[in-house]
This record gives C-alpha cells, sequence and structure tokens, in this order.
C-alpha cells in the first residue's frame, strides 16, 4: 500500500507560511487567507496554519494544495476548527468532500488560487482537463465546511 500524497513545504515555504499566518492573525489577509485552528488528534492542543478559504457555488471549502498534510489528519479526527483573520474568529464544522465530487471545486479552486499552489498539483491547472483532475482528486482532500452562528 503506497504512502498518500504529500508534499512537504520547503525551508523558504514554512517560513512564508509563518508570516502568513503572523499577518492573519494580526488582521492582515493576503488575497483571502485566514489562520486555521484545528485541534491536534494527538497533543489536544490547537495547530495553526494558514489557509486559502474557498467559496464554489456558495459552499465554502477548505483545499489541503500538498496533500494528506497534518491539519488533514486533524481535521477529520475533529471534524472542525477556526478561521482567524485578526479579531473575527470563525468556528466551524467540516465535512470532508467525497473524491468523485471534488473537480468542479478543485478546478475553481485552482482558477483564483493557481499562481499560489500550481506547484502542489503536478501539472494539474484550472485548464486541465476532466478526466486529469478527478485523477488528481484522491491527492488533494477538500473539506466542506459551515460556519457555526
Amino acid at each position: 500500500m503506497s504512502q498518500p500524497y504529500y508534499l512537504k513545504g520547503s525551508p523558504l515555504n514554512v517560513r512564508f507560511n509563518n508570516v502568513v499566518g503572523w499577518l492573519a492573525r494580526h488582521g492582515f489577509s493576503l488575497a483571502g487567507t485566514a489562520e486555521l485552528s484545528v485541534k491536534g488528534r494527538k497533543s489536544g492542543q490547537m495547530q495553526r496554519v494558514p489557509v486559502n478559504p474557498h467559496t464554489h457555488e456558495g459552499g465554502q471549502y477548505l483545499v489541503s494544495a500538498r496533500g494528506h498534510s497534518q491539519w488533514v489528519r486533524n481535521m477529520r479526527a475533529a471534524g472542525g476548527g477556526e478561521l482567524r483573520v485578526g479579531r473575527k474568529v470563525r468556528e466551524f464544522t467540516a465535512v470532508e468532500v467525497p473524491d468523485a465530487e471534488k473537480p468542479e471545486v478543485l478546478r475553481s479552486y485552482l482558477k483564483k488560487w493557481g499562481w499560489e499552489v500550481n506547484q502542489y498539483f503536478q501539472g494539474v491547472t484550472a485548464k486541465s482537463s476532466d478526466e486529469e483532475i478527478a485523477a488528481a482528486a484522491g491527492d488533494h482532500p477538500v473539506f466542506r465546511i459551515t460556519v457555526r452562528g
């Protein structure tokens, strides 16, 4: 059995993510980024990472461009978390989207965020065929989120 797809960030990516997360935490969103906080499945401590919340056909989604990352594993266990930009904190519940339902969400995500995330999609872009996007769907977890309140 092969390992699930995950592309670890380079030291430069990690540093950049730390800056983007710090900015979101202090009220500065870059192109719509937010800081995700999700309870760690082993530590129980809140884990923080910057994300690109995405709206598609009226639904709100979180997409893991890098694959089956730690925040994805934590989200599966926790079933929700918080999105923060400055003092604005939105608590949400999350449901993982089945692979068959991902292609249209992934295509619209790549249209909006491709400039930042195309490198993690192994050649798949918003202009790729339906078949190519469907083939990549299993490598990129997607969660439909519902904000509480």
